[in-house]
């Protein structure tokens, strides 16, 4: 019998993080974050994480395991998923996971094969050569086409890392993932917003940071040595307070590229999200949609599994 997963994504300020607070305090469940940065600590204002009151609610995962200058991808988060996954459904309980990062739940859901190491060496001398050939910023363009999250923290001159991401996405996509055979006995919802709709919500959000203290947390995070040479404080909300601080780029114009950084990353999501036909869509036009939405979310899970 496979292991049970309950699995909440959507585009970024849809509300996955509370919808899935709801159904997990009714379905005996845990939470494991399919966010990329929340496995971050001291990154908490801009990754919009969780409050220690939430956490202290219900047991999360994946949150605060790593510091900013450590580097997590998706053969991270599938490695440690499929641990935690198998462990929650050993103490009889639910995972969920809540999540926006469309790669991550897809190499989990349909069981990538990245520990195929000649694979991955196959890929990389591929990509390897292209960039003898090209300029690494022609390598930059191809991987916006395959993962436009990857492409947004990646400088184009910076190859290494650029190759990297590309045997990452290529891997998963070609390399031993059978789709027909899923690793779990899932059932995936997402949330989605007409685009004015949750427009407004990131707008509100990024608004919501700021009055938070997003600069402050990243003058903290710079001083403890966490510069943009780490993959976290290349991130959205982190890498344009750095220019504002760094690079005296102005406020204003710091903010207004946040703003639309954070709804082009919405867009991305969108699009990964469009490769996964199992995904069952709920609609939420105002917040009083949650209650209904995790009523929904709990009376398919119960009718699935008990």
């Amino acid at each position: 019998m496979k292991d049970r997963v309950l699995v909440i994504l959507g585009p970024t300020a849809t509300g996955k993080s509370r919808i899935a607070m709801m159904v997990v305090e009714k379905l005996n469940g845990e939470i494991i974050s399919g966010d990329s940065m929340l496995v971050y600590r001291g990154m908490d204002i801009g990754t919009a994480k969780p409050s220690k009151e939430e956490m202290a609610r219900v047991p999360h995962h994946l949150v605060d395991i790593l510091p900013p200058n450590a580097e997590f991808n998706v053969f991270d988060f599938k490695n440690r998923a499929e641990v935690l996954i198998r462990e929650i459904n050993a103490r009889g309980r639910l995972p969920v996971i809540a999540g926006g990062t469309g790669l991550y739940i897809k190499a989990l859901l349909e069981n990538y094969a990245f520990n195929d190491v000649g694979a991955r060496d196959k890929v990389r001398s591929s990509l390897e050569k292209i960039a003898d050939k090209e300029e690494s910023v022609a390598l930059h363009g191809k991987l916006a086409a395959i993962d436009g999250e990857a492409v947004a923290r990646l400088h184009p001159n910076n190859t290494r890392r650029i190759i990297r991401a590309m045997e990452s996405a290529l891997a998963g996509e070609n390399v031993g993932h059978d789709a027909e055979e899923p690793m779990f006995d899932a059932l995936v919802f997402g949330l989605s917003m007409k685009r004015d709709v949750l427009y407004g919500r990131i707008e509100a959000r990024v608004d919501a940071m700021l009055e938070a203290g997003l600069e402050r947390e990243v003058r903290n995070l710079l001083k403890k040595g966490f510069t943009g040479r780490c993959q976290s404080m290349r991130s959205i909300g982190y890498r344009q307070m750095r220019w504002y601080i760094e690079d005296n780029m102005p406020y204003a114009e710091a903010v207004a590229k946040l703003k639309q950084a954070t709804r082009n990353f919405a867009k991305r999501q969108v699009t990964w999200y469009k490769k996964m036909p199992y995904i069952r869509w709920l609609e939420l036009k105002a917040p009083s949609d949650y209650n209904d939405a995790a009523a929904i979310i709990c009376a398919a899970a119960r009718d699935k599994w008990q």
